[in-house]
């Protein structure tokens, strides 16, 4: 079974979100996520500054396997990226919720985070 850890909200698109107490928050891949797309050699971001709506694309992972969308999944601005991606890209298989962390983003609402799953939920649909 992969690491789900329980302080965390889910999307079912295998995206990890940790919200701040300040109602900012950081965005990922799960590491069934990465797992499933095996070695990643690179990693699309967007730029800081950009909004995305619940389940819109804002970036790309590729592996050695395939192609993967990345979908925002609250509604949100990006606040931060994680440039150090663009030179480690496999920092997301190594440590898919520590520094291979995505996005630092600003919620257009917090509450939207209590719509995702639970580390339970996601657990039955990572399977």
């Amino acid at each position: 079974m992969s690491n789900i850890p329980a302080n965390l909200r889910y999307a079912k698109s295998h995206e990890w979100l940790k919200l701040e107490s300040d109602g900012s928050a950081t965005v990922g891949i799960t590491d069934y996520a990465q797992a499933s797309l095996g070695d990643i050699t690179y990693v699309q971001l967007p730029k800081v500054g950009a909004a995305f709506k619940a389940g819109e694309v804002f970036g790309v992972v590729e592996s050695v396997k395939a192609a993967s969308d990345l979908y925002a999944p609250v509604a949100l601005t990006v606040t931060g990226v994680n440039d150090a991606l663009n030179n480690a890209p496999e920092t997301v298989n190594q440590q898919p919720y520590e520094g291979g962390w995505m996005l630092k983003v600003k919620l257009a609402n917090a509450a939207d985070a209590a719509a995702l799953l639970d580390a339970a939920g996601y657990a039955a649909v990572a399977g």
